[in-house]
């Protein structure tokens, strides 16, 4: 008899049985058979919505109640679009003072609705801001004879209207064009600058030849087809109607996988979960309106292709359309995680048009762009983080925006979570604070990886492209129009695939009553299991196998097709036929530096003009350049400073220090040198000396006797200007305990309860500019940044000795020209495809 062995501790592994492998493989089968009912079920409710939604005339998906204002129907010139007046919902009550704020939603195939499919959205952040809030919405049939110059006379007119029903609220309104609205607004803002406040464009195309082979292959494959020829056709065949279910279906192709997997996929995996979200999309991306051929051959052959509007090329009513044109502030929201427009194509226009960041400033222009890292294309307008974080601090934040000192600007935002209480902290509420970062053309430059060699390949293509253009409107037109008829055209519109899916899987269906009755009785005896089955594990991986075959497939695709335009249309081919046009960044520049050095030399001889506010404002922008940034925080604060009484002897009530500080941005961008060193002329007393650098130092947040911040601005100038750096520093402490900022609210003395004492002359050394700065033809940059607030060092604990010291650096020191490039950009990747 074999004795008892004692335990291994270490037993050898048992093979697993195949029960306990795959696990309950009935349920799971069960399961499977369930949720196949309940997603063909769901299908058949987007079937039915299709069909509700055709026989109510397709209205604008919204989720707010509205009420019609004025209809472009009824207009001299009738077009299919119209205004709305949204509704708050109740606990929303509306700011009568506040500015009003017109949503403009695309035409990009789809119906309108976008921008306000639910509250976390544009529309909803404006509401909760207490805005009134307008929707331009469009039929889904245009009017006869409609053109894109129809269109813009009828948005003006909207805006004019907007406009006379706030007659208390001086501020013009803020327009919010999404995606392609975002170029119709630009235009129109740009030949009617009048009626526009803030501009924002979210996701919005305007310079249509940049990006990159990895960025938006999109680009490319209208190469490879011939241009805009194709869209002309398509016009035609509808007799003069393109579907827009044709650029719905490019938008698909962008994304197989999505497009014939994971979105069914997903919906099947969860439908008991993801069933109501699919729906309430699907009813929104199933929505297809048409447009006339004349709108669609001008955007085809203006924008997508001949990129005209970047170009300085597109003519309206006989005139050019000029983007420098536009004078309210331009904020553009742009996301890497976005393929149909990523960051270049949103961006490189102000590169086109500008052509260098001190000519923005020199204007009197602000431009400022925010990029999210990672949301897709319709997730820049309806994402329910975007629109709690970006969209609700750009709405929070117009007042800002528009105080801004002219310039080019990044906006970044900084989550509060685990930072210590910030000083002013009530001024910027919420969970995020704002800084406002400077720019140049180089750190746009920087964003497009692959650089802009390859946009002289699109020069090419859109010459191509209207040989291709002539030669079919002149020999195959006459023909497709002779046997295109309407009635021809909607049976063409009707048997789109688009639609057939829809409208054939409805209750009318011949196995719909059978699915009905199956998925009913799923939801009764549902099964649900773990989402740990070992089944459910396999199923996953299985479809996340066929979602990477799906993507190794685009992306061969992708690369076939570029390889294809570049050996096509490169120098060895039709580019040695069609060669490619100066690039309009060359161009820009040349302009910029003749409008730079002739805005010099007027300002050059009225440097010195001005008294304490204008000096005051050129310290603050000074500082903020060398800082690196604007805070948010600051310029808020800076309206409270503003109001304070007895402030200087020339400063009045009605002194508009908004106007003055983006006056001084202009000298300041042609000529930072000679601006500062003309401060002694502008401040011939030691008084008034002291108390603007008091007060630059209060708006700057940076006074020395706060944990000892520096600022190498206020430092040097009270060395240069020979002022007590003690009675600097008490002054600014005055400034910001009468605003409130401890409980001993101070009342500021008389500027004429103080003698006036002589000052000495500013430095005879720091009065001579570089030899860079004499010359107009090289006019010198701005003051770069050196750090930011947050990161400054502290002084030394003794103030004054501080500024002894800085008093041999001269002021060119501090302006120097040493440009800051955009730090910490990670290298992009594909985008991820919404």
């Amino acid at each position: 008899m074999a004795s008892r062995k004692t335990s291994d501790p270490h037993p050898p592994e048992q093979p697993v049985t195949p029960a306990g492998a795959w696990g309950d493989v009935p349920n799971y089968v069960q399961d499977c058979v369930q949720r196949s009912f309940l997603f063909l079920d769901t299908l058949l409710d987007r079937g039915n919505d299709y069909l509700e939604h055709l026989e109510q005339g397709t209205p604008p998906l919204l989720k707010f109640e509205h009420e019609l204002v004025l209809d472009g129907h009824d207009l001299p010139q009738p077009c299919n679009y119209a205004l709305l007046r949204l509704q708050p919902p109740p606990g929303l009550p509306v700011d009568p003072q506040a500015r009003p704020v017109v949503v403009v939603d695309p035409r990009a195939g789809h119906g309108p609705g976008i921008g306000g499919f639910k509250f976390d959205s544009e529309v909803g952040m404006a509401m909760k801001a207490g805005h009134t809030v307008y929707f331009v919405t469009f039929r889904p049939e245009p009017e006869e004879g409609q053109t894109l110059v129809t269109v813009m006379d009828a948005e003006a007119r909207f805006l004019e209207e907007v406009i006379r029903r706030h007659p208390q609220c001086p501020a013009k309104p803020v327009v919010i064009g999404n995606c392609q609205a975002g170029w119709a607004m630009m235009t129109l803002d740009a030949v009617r600058p009048e009626l526009f406040g803030p501009l924002m464009m979210v996701g919005a195309p305007a310079s249509y030849w940049a990006g990159s082979s990895t960025l938006n292959p999109m680009r490319y494959s209208g190469a490879n087809l011939g241009g805009t020829w194709l869209a002309s056709l398509a016009a035609d065949l509808g007799a003069d109607r393109f579907d827009g279910a044709y650029l719905v279906e490019n938008f698909e192709k962008l994304n197989p996988a999505n497009t014939f997997w994971s979105k069914y996929y997903n919906l099947w995996a969860g439908v008991d979960q993801e069933a109501a979200r699919f729906l309430e999309f699907e009813r929104w991306w199933g929505g297809f309106f048409r447009m006339t051929g004349a709108e669609i051959e001008a955007i085809t052959e203006n924008l997508f292709v001949g990129n005209k509007l970047a170009r300085g090329e597109l003519e309206v009513k006989g005139r050019v359309v000029n983007l420098r044109d536009i004078t309210a502030p331009i904020v553009v929201f742009a996301s890497w995680g976005d393929n149909i427009t990523p960051p270049p194509q949103a961006l490189n226009w102000i590169i086109d048009v500008w052509g260098d960041e001190r000519a923005i400033a020199a204007a009197g222009r602000t431009i400022i762009y925010v990029l999210h890292e990672s949301v897709g294309h319709l997730g820049i307008f309806v994402g329910g983080s975007v629109a709690l974080k970006e969209h609700d601090q750009l709405v929070s934040s117009l007042d800002v925006i528009e105080s801004l000192p002219p310039g080019l600007y990044e906006m970044k935002l900084e989550r509060k979570d685990g930072r210590a209480t910030q000083r002013w902290d009530a001024l910027e509420p919420g969970d995020y604070t704002v800084h406002y970062q400077h720019r140049t053309m180089e750190d746009l430059r920087k964003l497009n990886p692959e650089g802009r060699e390859e946009e002289s390949l699109f020069s090419t293509i859109s010459q191509w492209s209207q040989l291709n253009a002539q030669w079919y409107k002149t020999w195959v037109r006459p023909w497709v129009r002779m046997t295109a008829t309407r009635d021809s055209a909607n049976a063409l519109m009707r048997m789109n695939p688009l639609r057939m899916q829809r409208q054939l899987f409805s209750d009318k269906h011949p196995a719909a009553a059978f699915i009905r009755q199956q998925a009913a009785a799923a939801r009764t005896h549902r099964v649900q299991l773990d989402p740990d089955h070992p089944l459910k594990q396999y199923e996953r991986r299985m479809a996340q196998k066929i979602t990477d075959e799906l993507n190794a497939w685009r992306d061969q695709r992708d690369a076939r097709t570029v390889r294809m335009t570049r050996q096509l249309f490169g120098p060895t081919g039709l580019g040695a036929w069609l060669p490619p046009r100066e690039p309009d960044a060359d161009l820009a520049q040349r302009w910029a530096q003749q409008e730079l050095g002739s805005y010099r030399d007027t300002v050059i001889g009225q440097i010195a003009d001005g008294g304490f506010a204008e000096a005051v404002c050129r310290i603050v922008i000074a500082g903020m350049v060398s800082i690196g940034a604007f805070e948010r925080r600051s310029l808020r604060l800076a309206r409270l400073l503003a109001q304070l009484p007895n402030m200087h002897a020339s400063v009045s009530p009605q002194t508009n220090w908004v106007q003055l500080l983006k006056e001084q941005a202009r000298i300041t961008a042609v000529a930072p040198v000679e601006a500062l060193n003309a401060l002694g002329q502008m401040l011939p007393d030691a008084a008034s000396r002291e108390r603007a650098l008091a007060l630059a130092a209060a708006v700057m947040m940076i006074e020395p006797t706060l944990a000892n911040p520096r600022s190498e601005i206020i430092e040097l100038l009270v060395a240069t200007l020979e002022v007590d750096p003690d009675r600097v520093i008490a002054l600014a402490r005055k400034l910001t305990k009468a605003i409130g900022e401890d409980d001993d609210a101070l009342t500021l003395p008389s500027s004429d309860e103080e003698p006036a004492r002589p000052a000495p002359a500013p430095r005879k050394r720091a009065a001579r500019p570089p030899a860079s700065v004499a010359k107009p033809a090289k006019v010198s940059a701005p003051p770069k940044p050196v750090r930011s607030a947050s990161s400054a060092k502290p002084a030394s604990a003794k103030t004054k000795t501080s500024a002894k010291t800085a008093k041999s650096a001269p002021i060119a020191k501090a302006t120097g020209t040493t440009k800051t490039t955009r730090s910490g950009t990670p290298a992009r990747t594909r985008s991820k495809r919404s």
